[in-house]
């Protein structure tokens, strides 16, 4: 398998999700800073121009949530989704929340010529973001976190995805002071081997 990614982006989660899984496969980093994803070489193989996409026997596959779920069926024996219906469905309520919620609040800062084409528009969604990235914050502490983990003491896919996400708060004018849970959360998470790996690699 190739994972292609950026450093800081949404595709370290399927990176950590890679090392938890214990498959092997080739980091292809893209470099952002020079548009990388914006040409038509890597349009061949994402034509949505982000990351993170996966190259597997059948074809490439894009987005975070698709990439996460396949690595965890690629690797059963390593219990990254649970087995429990009533616990999946949490366990992707809080990574469809991260997708449809949180990572867009986040994108606002920088990437507002998404749904706007006024610089005016960009600036008033950059203001904004320190106030939704909080309430994201908010949601997460209360509802998101039922123990160490998303699914208590046994850490799923979600968080790979939350361990990225929330990575982003401080960056994002949030103060993390009021959210112990989602402290405790990312010291546990940091302490993994496979976020150790990925930072070795150079994308944390």
């Amino acid at each position: 398998m190739q994972l292609y990614c950026a450093p800081g982006t949404i595709s370290v989660a399927v990176a950590i999700a890679l090392e938890e899984a214990g498959i092997e496969h080739e980091k292809v980093q893209l470099d952002f800073r020079a548009a990388e994803q914006t040409k038509p070489a890597y349009h061949q193989i994402n034509p949505k121009g982000r990351v993170p996409a996966l190259a597997v026997p059948g074809g490439i596959l894009t987005e975070t949530g698709a990439l996460l779920e396949f690595v965890a069926d690629t690797a059963p024996d390593k219990g990254l989704i649970p087995a429990d219906p009533l616990l999946r469905a949490r366990m992707r309520e809080v990574m469809y929340y991260l997708a449809s919620t949180m990572h867009v609040n986040h994108a606002h800062k920088m990437r507002g010529a998404r749904w706007a084409d006024q610089a005016s528009s960009w600036a008033d969604m950059r203001a904004k973001v320190p106030e939704t990235m909080t309430a994201s914050a908010a949601y997460i502490e209360a509802n998101g976190l039922r123990g160490p983990f998303v699914l208590g003491e046994t850490f799923c896919i979600a968080d790979c995805y939350l361990y990225v996400v929330t990575g982003w708060l401080e960056g994002d004018g949030v103060d993390l002071e009021p959210f112990p849970k989602i402290r405790a959360f990312r010291a546990a998470t940091e302490a993994r081997a496979s976020v150790h790996a990925v930072k070795a690699a150079g994308l944390l």
